[in-house]
C-alpha cells in the first residue's frame, strides 16, 4: 500500500502537463487543509485503503473480501493536500467557490487491471467545508446498515448494479482497484495525477440457489377481503419469477400481487414480508392526495382544480412574492407544473425536497421559492414534492376535521381499509409528499378503485369524471414526461405487444399500476431506496414476467 508514495510526492510537484517541472512552479495552496492528522495518515498519503466499518483502526485494513449483498465495505482515501487544493493546481485562475462549482473528485474502478467504469463526480457531491480542508476521504461504498445513503453509495451502485460490476465479478477471485484523480470542467474538462490509489482481492462465491419451496407459487390463504379469480396464468413464469427474486436477481422486493377483471389473481411475499405488513412506498402517496383533492372538490370544500394559492393564502407575506405566484393553481400542483424555481430531480435546485426536510415548516419553504421565469405555469413539468405538500395543506384547511380524518371517513372506510399509518409535516398535518403506509391488498383496492371508475362495492367514492380528469397525459408533445393529477402515464411492452398504464410511483421500486385497455391492476412493493436499479428491475419485473405469465 505504501508503495506509490513516493510517486505521488513527485506527481503533487509537477505541472498537469509536464512532470519534468521544478518544484518551485507548484501554486501556492489556495486554502488551508488539515495537513497530516496522525501517523497513520502519514505513513498511508497516496493511499486507499478498504474497511468493513466506518469508524476503524490499522488492523482493520483489508487485503482481501468476500463480497456478498449483506458484506459491508467502505474505502478511505489519505491525501497530503485538500480536494480544492488539488483543484487549484489544475485551473489556478479559478477563485475557492468556482473550484467547487467546478471540479470534485473523479473515481476509475478497475476489475483484473482494466478500467470498467470512470465517474467525474457531480460538484454537489461532498460539502464545500470538506473539499476545502480534509485530507482524508472516508466513504461507505456498500453499506446496508447506515440507516442513510451517501453519495458514494449511489456511485456504487452506478459501478455494481447499473454498469455491470456485478456481472462483471462472476464466481471466483478478482482484484478490484481504485483510482483518485482531481478533475475540472472549465469549458473543458482538465484530470490531475493520481492522488489515492488502492486494491482489493475479491472472492464472490457462486449464488445461492432457490428451494422448490422459494419458487414455488404463493397459494392465497382465506380471508383476503377479495373475491379469488379462477382464471389461469403461466406458472411457471411466475416460478421463474420467484426463483430470481430469492437469487436476488432482484433484490430488495417484499411483496407482488395482481388483479384481473376485479379479482385477486396472485398474491405473494418476499423477503420478510407478510399480508399484515404496512410498506412504505414513498412517492406512491402522492397520489392519494390526487384523490382527496377530488373527494374535497366533488363534496364542496374546495371549488374546483383551477383556484388559485391566493384563494387559500396571503403570498405577500412570503420570500420572493411575483404576482406570477397568486397564478399557480391546483391543477398545476397536481400535474407537477405550478412553474416554482423547483426540481427533485436537480439537486442542486433551490426547491429539492432533501432541502426542505431539515426545515419546521415545509409549507412555507415551498411558499417562499422565487418563481422560474423560464418555466409557464401549467405548461413545464418539473417533479416538486413540496407543492404537494402544499396540496395537502390547502386539504386540511379546507375539509372537516382535517385531512387525516376526512380520508379515514371518505376513503379508507368506504374501500374497508382499517390497518395504515401515516407520516406528518412537522406542523402535524398529513404528509402528502409520501410515507403513507398500507397493506399491498390494500394498495391494489385503492388502484382497482380507479379501474371502477370510483366505484367500490357498489358505491361511488370517487366522481368518475375526476378519474378521467387524473388519467389524461397533460404533456403530450411538450416534454418527454407523461403525467395526470399525480399519475405517471407509462408504456410497458411484452409480448411484442405495448400496453399503457397510469401508475403511482415511489422510491424503491414501488409500483401501482392500473393498465388503461387490460382488465389488470398491479402492485409491486420493495425496498430498495435510493436504489439505480429500483424502478428499472419493477419495470422488468412487469414486462418480462408478470404480463407475459398474466396475458400468455
Amino acid at each position: 500500500m505504501k508503495k506509490i508514495i513516493n510517486l505521488l510526492h513527485l506527481s503533487l510537484l509537477c505541472s498537469l502537463t509536464s512532470c519534468g517541472q521544478q518544484a518551485s512552479n507548484k501554486m501556492p495552496d489556495i486554502t488551508l487543509s488539515d495537513g497530516i492528522t496522525s501517523p497513520l495518515h502519514k505513513v498511508n498519503i497516496g493511499n486507499i485503503v478498504f474497511v468493513p466499518k466506518l469508524d476503524y483502526q490499522e488492523s482493520d485494513f483489508l487485503t482481501s473480501f468476500e463480497l456478498s449483498k449483506s458484506n459491508d465495505l467502505n474505502m478511505s482515501a489519505f491525501f497530503d493536500n485538500s480536494l480544492t487544493n488539488y483543484l487549484h493546481q489544475l485551473a489556478p485562475t479559478l477563485s475557492i467557490k468556482e473550484l467547487y462549482e467546478k471540479g470534485n473528485y473523479q473515481f476509475s474502478f478497475l476489475i483484473d487491471d482494466e478500467l470498467f467504469y470512470k465517474e467525474n463526480l457531480h460538484f454537489g457531491a461532498g460539502l464545500p467545508d470538506q473539499k476545502n480542508k480534509q485530507t482524508i476521504l472516508t466513504i461507505p461504498l456498500q453499506n446496508e446498515h447506515l440507516g442513510y445513503r451517501l453519495w458514494s453509495s449511489y456511485m456504487w451502485d452506478r459501478f455494481y448494479d447499473r454498469k455491470g460490476g456485478e456481472k462483471a465479478l462472476k464466481t471466483g477471485a478478482h482484484i478490484l482497484k481504485i483510482e483518485l484523480r482531481a478533475y475540472v470542467d472549465n469549458d473543458s474538462i482538465v484530470v490531475g495525477n493520481v492522488i489515492a490509489e488502492g486494491e482489493l482481492n475479491l472472492s464472490i462465491k457462486p449464488p445461492e440457489k432457490a428451494t422448490k419451496q422459494q419458487m414455488a407459487v404463493q397459494p392465497i390463504q382465506p380471508n383476503s377481503g377479495w373475491e379469488l379469480s379462477k382464471e389461469s396464468y403461466d406458472t411457471k413464469k411466475i416460478r421463474e419469477l420467484n426463483r430470481d427474486i430469492a437469487e436476488f436477481k432482484f433484490k430488495k422486493i417484499s411483496s407482488i400481487v395482481v388483479i384481473k377483471n376485479g379479482k385477486l389473481l396472485i398474491e405473494e411475499y418476499f423477503n420478510g414480508a407478510d399480508r399484515n405488513t404496512l410498506h412504505d412506498t414513498r412517492s406512491v402517496g402522492k397520489s392519494f392526495a390526487a384523490t382527496m383533492t377530488g373527494i374535497a372538490i366533488e363534496d364542496g370544500h374546495i371549488k374546483n382544480e383551477h383556484q388559485y394559492l391566493s384563494d387559500f393564502y396571503d403570498l405577500t407575506e412570503y420570500a420572493n412574492y411575483t404576482p406570477k405566484k397568486d397564478k399557480v393553481t391546483l391543477k398545476s400542483l397536481l400535474t407537477m407544473s405550478s412553474g416554482f424555481d423547483a426540481n427533485d430531480f436537480d439537486s442542486n435546485s433551490l426547491g429539492n425536497e432533501e432541502l426542505m426536510y431539515p426545515t419546521a415548516d415545509w409549507v412555507k419553504f415551498a411558499l417562499d421559492l422565487p418563481m422560474d421565469s423560464k418555466k409557464e405555469i401549467s405548461n413545464t413539468w418539473n417533479y416538486f414534492t413540496a407543492g404537494i405538500v402544499v396540496l395537502g395543506d390547502i386539504i386540511h384547511k379546507s375539509v372537516p376535521e382535517g385531512l387525516v380524518k376526512y380520508a379515514d371517513k371518505k376513503l379508507f372506510k368506504p374501500l374497508g381499509i382499517t390497518n395504515y399509518q401515516w407520516q406528518y409535516t412537522p406542523q402535524n398535518v398529513g404528509n402528502t409528499a409520501g410515507g403513507l403506509q398500507l397493506r399491498t391488498l390494500d394498495y391494489a383496492k385503492f388502484g382497482q378503485l380507479y379501474k371502477n371508475k370510483g366505484v367500490w362495492n357498489g358505491t361511488q367514492v370517487l366522481s368518475p369524471n375526476w378519474v378521467t380528469k387524473s388519467m389524461t397525459n397533460y404533456f403530450e408533445g411538450t416534454t418527454n414526461q407523461s403525467y395526470g393529477f399525480l399519475f405517471w402515464n407509462q408504456k410497458f411492452v411484452a409480448n411484442d405487444t405495448t400496453y399503457e398504464a397510469f401508475l403511482s410511483s415511489g422510491n424503491g421500486g414501488n409500483k401501482i399500476i392500473m393498465f388503461t385497455d387490460e382488465p389488470l391492476v398491479i402492485i409491486i412493493t420493495a425496498t430498495a431506496y435510493g436504489r439505480a436499479y429500483a424502478h428499472p428491475q419493477a419495470e422488468q419485473i412487469i414486462q418480462e414476467y408478470l404480463l407475459p405469465a398474466i396475458l400468455k
